[in-house]
């Protein structure tokens, strides 16, 4: 028959499934989050119930600790190093199943029945190489160690030596004894956290919006596991949902790459030099585009002039810190009448609705965000596009540079505009080495330097034709 705490359970379980579903929008989101925080805290609360335990000070005293911690960090932390705290708590989350296993294991091993003696030492693997990979993913991230991919020799064979030890010693503490258990369960421990590592470093920095997700469906299946091996409806429930829709969301960001888990997982990258469309000089090109009749007109002037303008963000609007700018120009455009949408690509940034998070910081509507399949067929009837900070997720090389790695991958069609303004870093290639067809053609225009400094000095030219143009009609 089912209880009362199954009933609850079930319920609190919708309710974090509805968050994570109006999450999935930029006009629900934050209601989606208060929704899902509330449901994870009233279900700390009910556990703490069912368990006979809400009165032990000890509880409240570490749940408050968290909460004081927590709140410090969200506070604290920039919008541009957000993706490494969503690594840092996905790692946190496999940490906790991991230690609720670990502790399950010395208190009641000798009287666990087979399936909890299985799932326990399956939710200790997986929680450890969740938490050490999350923290190499959010090492990476913040530049603590290299963002290449970090390919050891015979990294293959050393990880999947260590998957394999993982397995051996699982099936040891199956059928040991109680001290024994303890010890195996420890070098179970140490081997997964190990594997972790090993599968962590080898993802360049550019796929971690996929890890990163990845990682978030691990930390979901470790508490689903954990939840088995303490006989609790609600936690397998509630890892089960976090585990499907960060393993949805995976397979989301590989199809929008158009590249498989396993080669991204591996740190796959082709090799650019055989089959690769390189176009012979970039100096070269920006000369002849700027000898080209459409370059007769500055930026500001077609900016000006411009009916109808898509701005791309990308990880270089991040790394700039450049959102500001772009708001402040999205806001003079839209003062002169123009028309003006924001194309995201599904893997710009460093995590899954990385551009998303930092223009909602500076207050751009949502409804100006537009996603890859909704603003493709606009470019050909749009007038500017302005790119900053964005090089593979726009590079036309995609549709012709066979053999590469972003060869075939969905891409923002902004070379079918009638301008496209690029304010980006400089012209070398992005994360996959390839590239960008789109500087060689004759309607782009290349405004190179800090994203900061470019828009700045765009937003005073616009200016500045504005005046210029009040000041003739007024003669």
């Amino acid at each position: 028959m089912i209880g009362t705490y199954e009933v609850i359970s079930v319920v609190l379980s919708a309710l974090v499934l509805l968050g994570i579903k109006l999450m999935s929008s930029p006009k629900t989101a934050v209601l989606g989050n208060r929704i899902g925080a509330i449901a994870m805290f009233a279900a700390i609360i009910v556990v703490l119930i069912y368990n006979g335990i809400i009165d032990m000070p000890l509880l409240w005293i570490a749940i408050l600790l968290g909460g004081v911690i927590g709140y410090a960090i969200a506070k604290r932390v920039k919008m541009i190093e957000m993706p490494q705290m969503v690594a840092l708590l996905n790692g946190l989350g496999g940490g906790a199943s991991a230690l609720v296993a670990l502790v399950e294991i010395y208190e009641k091993y000798p009287y666990m029945t087979t399936f909890s003696r299985i799932t326990s030492q399956l939710a200790l693997a997986v929680g450890a190489i969740t938490l050490s990979g999350s923290l190499v993913a959010a090492a990476k991230l913040a530049r603590k160690i290299s963002q290449k991919p970090i390919i050891l020799k015979k990294h293959n064979e050393i990880s999947n030596s260590i998957l394999l030890a993982v397995a051996v010693f699982i099936i040891l503490a199956l059928f040991s004894n109680a001290a024994n258990s303890g010890t195996f369960s420890i070098v179970t421990a140490l081997l997964s956290l190990t594997y972790g590592v090993f599968f962590a470093i080898r993802v360049g920095g550019a796929d971690m919006p996929i890890t990163i997700s990845l990682l978030n469906s691990l930390s979901g299946l470790a508490g689903a596991i954990c939840g088995f091996t303490i006989g609790d409806p609600l936690l397998v429930a509630v890892g089960a949902i976090v585990g499907a829709s960060g393993l949805i969301l995976t397979q989301i960001m590989c199809s929008a790459m158009n590249r498989s888990l396993v080669d991204i997982l591996k740190g796959s990258q082709l090799n650019n030099s055989a089959q690769a469309k390189k176009f012979e000089g970039k100096i070269a090109a920006v000369k002849r585009n700027e000898e080209s009749p459409e370059h007769k007109k500055t930026p500001a002037q077609l900016l000006k002039e411009a009916k109808k303008v898509i701005i791309v963000p990308g990880y270089g609007m991040a790394i700039a810190q450049a959102q500001s700018y772009v708001k402040e120009l999205y806001d003079l455009l839209e003062s002169q009448g123009k028309e003006v949408k924001f194309a995201i690509h599904p893997v710009a940034g460093r995590m899954p609705g990385h551009m998303n998070v930092l223009l909602a910081e500076v207050d751009v509507p949502y409804e100006k965000l537009c996603e890859m399949d909704a603003i493709n067929p606009e470019f050909a009837e749009t007038d500017v596009v302005l790119v900053v900070g964005a090089c593979d997720v726009i590079n036309p090389a995609a549709n012709t540079a066979e053999g590469t790695p972003i060869y075939g991958m969905p891409v923002l069609e902004v070379d079918k505009a009638k301008s496209v303004i690029v304010c980006n870093l400089d012209t070398k290639p992005g994360y996959s080495g390839v590239d960008n067809s789109l500087y060689e053609l004759p309607h782009v225009h290349l405004l190179l330097g800090d994203a900061s400094e470019t828009l700045k000095k765009l937003i005073k030219s616009i200016e500045q034709e504005e005046v210029t143009l009040s000041s003739k009609n007024n003669i």
